[in-house]
């Protein structure tokens, strides 16, 4: 098996622009280098003819506009405050297009304050991050972690190991390079921390070789979005044992041909590096971890509450996906998309009583559905949840809504998670109002263009923080 055989990921100019808006931005601290090769004017001259194309919207929907205002019930929010926020919310409706729905409810009161086709299903995009991240946040418990551990058969005579270690992956997604992690989470496990534990044990030589396991997971690569391959959508190569995130190259765009057992080999120069001796070498492969292994050492993922945090805030399609299968290996039947994504689909419907379409865990495929409705249960569910309520982005300050609202009422006052694709932009979440409330959204958009979605949507949000009931 080659050491080193870095891969070059072809992908499209769409993927670019528009597939990766919603994609990881970690902590934003270092930004994805990829440069959008679409002509900035035929770019520009599409978005504006579709633009001028949805203005006229509003006319062509106004003959619909009765399914545009709230639905009738003891619940329903009557007075002057809400009708003046029904007009604004279905405003912005009309703008979305009709494959666009909304659900709005004051939390505090429970009263739904603006509905829209509430239980029309749509692709949530990275909204179904959520249903991933609430699961493992449930299933794990906030304070779990992740486990990398170093195993051995062999012996041990004074300082010097004789034997086979085995580096056994548990599915930690910021598994790397000290730097690496540093630089991108400002958290994880690392190599180097591997190697410091093994010579604080009091290991200074190893006689013998070095065995990669990344059977944690199956072996596929990628998701039923990316054909199970490697793909820049992914943002980096799914393994049971990684290493940052399988990318060859600072701007992961190049990806290692074998990432379990790169991880090995740069666990091997870590050692070297830690001034740990190896007179034969230390031949690495890849393999399985026999059962009559012994555990050396081993190092531990941030907690899962800062896992979901990682991958909501700034919608890390990796770490939504390896949690994923993390929930398979753990509590399903094993390793793969597919068993992950039926723990999932059994605790949303134990927990929140609602059965949306699953297909993986980022919502990076087009089979996934859910309505606004049923993300509205599951924000309601978790509004008191304090870790998953703080994975949320914050309006005008962190992750994918840093730079939306700037400026406006809703800034520092809702928080929530967004989703995008090349022809869908969502948002939900929640927002403090200004007479205290707390106000559940969900604002699912389909078939429109992201940048023109996201000026209607910003409008919309204020208006629902501005909310004086």
């Amino acid at each position: 098996m080659a050491a080193r055989s870095p891969v070059t990921l072809a992908f499209t100019p769409r993927e670019r622009s528009f597939q990766l808006a919603d994609g990881f931005q970690p902590s934003m601290r270092l930004r994805l280098a990829m440069p959008i090769t679409v002509p900035a004017r035929a770019l520009a001259s599409a978005i504006a003819v579709l633009a001028l194309a949805l203005a006229a919207a509003p006319a062509a929907l106004a003959g619909g506009a009765a399914s545009l205002t709230p639905p009738g019930g003891s619940n329903q929010s009557t007075g002057p405050a809400a009708r003046a926020l029904v007009t604004s919310l279905a405003t912005g409706m009309r703008q979305a297009g009709d494959q666009s729905s909304a659900e709005v409810v004051d939390l505090t009161t429970q009263r739904i304050l603006y509905a829209h086709s509430a239980n029309t299903p749509r692709l949530p995009a990275s909204v179904q991050k959520l249903y991933t991240t609430t699961t493992a946040l449930s299933r794990y418990g906030p304070d779990a972690r992740l486990t990398t551990s170093l195993l051995a058969t062999g012996s041990t005579r004074g300082s010097t190991f004789t034997g086979t270690l085995y580096l056994r992956g548990g599915g930690d997604p910021t598994f790397g390079s000290a730097s690496f992690d540093h630089a991108l989470y400002d958290t994880g496990s690392s190599v180097q921390q591997l190697a410091a534990k093994l010579r604080s044990a009091g290991i200074d030589t190893i006689a013998g070789r070095l065995v990669a396991d990344g059977s944690w997971f199956d072996g596929d690569k990628g998701t039923p979005a990316t054909a199970n391959r490697p793909s820049i959508e992914l943002e980096g190569e799914l393994a049971g044992l990684d290493y940052d995130r399988g990318w060859a190259n600072a701007d992961g765009t190049v990806y290692y041909e074998y990432p379990t057992l790169e991880a090995g080999l740069q666990l091997r120069a870590a050692m070297r590096a830690d001034h740990i001796n190896l007179p034969g070498g230390l031949p690495v492969s890849t393999g399985r971890t026999p059962a009559a292994a012994t555990s050396l050492v081993s190092v531990e993922s941030p907690t899962i509450s800062q896992l979901i945090e990682l991958t909501n805030t700034p919608s890390d399609n990796f770490f939504a996906e390896t949690l994923l299968k993390d929930l398979g290996a753990q509590f399903g039947s094993g390793g793969t998309t597919a068993a992950g994504v039926a723990v999932v689909r059994a605790h949303v419907a134990a927990s929140f009583g609602v059965h949306p379409r699953f297909n993986d865990g980022s919502g990076l495929s087009r089979y996934d559905r859910t309505t606004p409705a049923q993300v509205i249960t599951l924000l309601r569910t978790m509004a008191g949840n304090v870790p998953f309520t703080s994975s949320l982005a914050v309006a005008g300050q962190t992750g994918t809504l840093a730079d939306e609202m700037n400026g406006t009422y809703a800034q520092g006052r809702c928080r929530g998670k967004t989703g995008t694709l090349s022809n869908v932009s969502n948002v939900v979440g929640y927002c403090t109002a200004r007479d205290g409330h707390t106000i559940a959204y969900a604002l699912l958009m389909n078939g429109i263009v992201p940048d023109y979605a996201h000026p209607i949507q910003d409008r919309m949000q204020v208006a629902i923080a501005s909310y004086d009931g």
